[in-house]
């Protein structure tokens, strides 16, 4: 086998699945390489931002627990026997709703988030500013929605697209990709089939809930639904007035969500959160988890739904419960790529994160963990463009598969394998060799800079950002508590 591989055939014509944050650089990556006849991006939302939309309607309620636990909630469908054709809008669910609430901020700094050359927006919320300060790094979920958008609608690149349009499978047929569509419609869905070169998956893994199973727990919803949830259907404070409720994680999303229940009063005081003997999040640790009206358990063993108590594996229990919350990431399903399937809830066989061993004209924008993510897109959509273009090459089988199996030796076969940090300069600067400078003179090809040591910085500096104003809100918080304590035990001591 030769020393490196390209597709076998020239590649003119690419289909991109996606049209968030990966999607919409990997369209530029593309365009830019000027000699691609026909590029199309297929987004199964309304619009451009993929998880960054916001929903004006409440999610359904949560059902089929097992399959969510089991990381099998998002199958394959059914694909009607001929094509094109109109059938019944499908009933499925597919997990397409947004997890943005109407106050969410960004937890990184806009540094490490905006592409290198598309600065982010400037402007900052009245509530960062009053948190962190008028030099406030985090930006409003709008504004970042609005990037996404612009960097669409530009160059004409908002005539690529096909919104409301689902990619159900995608398939090899001889040196072709064969991909199937569904278009939503009011009454009916209508199905049909386009042919490509290439495709470039940029649909993110942030869709599907993942939560454990626990003895219980669906019935405890289905005897008052909207009783459990997952973060993403988390659509703010004021919906848990007055309520008991439970978050169950000990990462980003639980920390924010307990945090807020419990800084605002708005929730039933203490909030429980079931933290104990779990790890908290290598870059935001557990400061959050400390507000005064927050106390942490060791995990659930059981529910009973007829009580709604809560019982903890160390004895103990939670009676009269409302809510719980569960902060414990997705699942990664791909169901339109049967051929691919997800193993440990990572991709398998890919080179660099980027390339499909088996095929180099399938390739992945955005198959990454934490950390730098934007950028790392950015990265990532060159080289695939430069791939496709013609214009850079992959090793040979082997040596991908001896990538691949070294670093399952360092991270494991697992969610840490697809984990960047902290090793960013090496891969930005391993992809920017692997991708070439492009044809420069000729202006064809989107130019990568070198890595910037200050982009890690801003990202690692944002996160000590927050937690300095958890570790202050809490201890004012505290002391609050001690003067409501002492005015509470002085009204007792008068009626006595």
């Amino acid at each position: 086998m030769s020393r490196t591989q390209q597709p076998k055939k020239p590649i003119k014509r690419v289909a991109v699945i996606g049209a968030g944050p990966a999607g919409a650089i990997a369209i530029d990556a593309l365009a830019q390489e000027r000699t691609f006849d026909l590029i199309r991006v297929f987004e199964r939302r309304e619009g451009p931002g993929g998880c960054w939309i916001g929903d004006k309607d409440r999610p359904a309620p949560l059902s089929n627990f097992s399959s969510l636990a089991s990381r099998t909630a998002d199958p394959p469908v059914p694909i009607p026997a001929t094509l094109p054709a109109l059938t019944p809008k499908l009933d499925q669910p597919r997990f397409t709703e947004s997890s943005v609430y109407p106050y969410l901020e960004t937890n990184v700094d806009a540094i490490p988030m905006q592409f290198s050359q598309e600065p982010f927006p400037s402007e900052k919320s009245e509530f960062s500013k009053a948190l962190h300060g008028p030099n406030t790094p985090f930006r409003h979920w709008k504004s970042v929605r609005g990037y996404i958008e612009g960097l669409i609608n530009r160059n004409g690149y908002q005539d690529f697209v096909s919104y409301n349009t689902t990619v159900e499978r995608v398939e090899k047929v001889g040196d072709e990709w064969k991909v199937t569509l569904r278009k939503e419609g009011e009454r009916s869905d209508y199905w049909w089939t386009e042919w490509f070169d290439a495709v470039v998956v940029a649909s993110g893994h942030y869709w599907v809930p993942w939560i454990p199973e626990i003895k219980g727990l669906e019935e405890f919803e289905r005897a008052r639904p909207g009783s459990v949830l997952h973060s993403k259907h988390f659509r703010g404070r004021d919906l848990y007035k007055g309520k008991k409720v439970v978050t169950v994680g000990a990462s980003v999303s639980a920390a924010d969500i307990a945090y807020d229940l419990a800084h605002s009063r708005t929730a039933l005081s203490p909030v429980h959160a079931i933290t104990i003997g779990h790890n908290f999040n290598g870059y935001f640790g557990g400061e959050a988890f400390n507000h005064p009206r927050i106390v942490n358990h060791p995990s659930i063993s059981h529910i009973c739904p007829k009580t709604r108590t809560v019982f903890l594996v160390d004895g103990n229990s939670i009676p009269n419960v409302d809510h719980i919350i569960f902060g414990t990431g997705y699942s990664w399903t791909m169901p339109f790529l049967p051929q691919v399937p997800v193993r440990n809830n990572r991709v398998p066989d890919l080179y660099q994160h980027v390339v499909w061993q088996k095929d180099p004209s399938l390739l992945f924008v955005g198959a990454v963990g934490a950390g730098l993510t934007f950028k790392v897109f950015e990265w990532q959509a060159v080289y695939a463009a430069r791939l496709l273009a013609g214009r850079a090459a992959v090793p040979d089988l082997k040596e991908m598969k001896e990538w691949e199996e070294e670093r399952i030796k360092v991270k494991g076969d697992g969610p840490k394998f697809s984990l960047i940090f902290p090793d960013f300069e090496e891969y930005f600067e391993t992809l920017r060799r692997l991708a070439g400078e492009g044809e420069t003179a000729r202006g064809v090809g989107r130019k990568l800079p070198k890595f910037r040591p200050e982009w890690f910085r801003a990202f690692m500096e944002g996160h000590d950002l927050r937690k300095r104003m958890w570790k202050r809100v809490n201890e004012q918080d505290r002391e609050e508590e001690k003067k409501v304590a002492k005015v509470l035990e002085g009204d007792v001591r008068a009626k006595l």
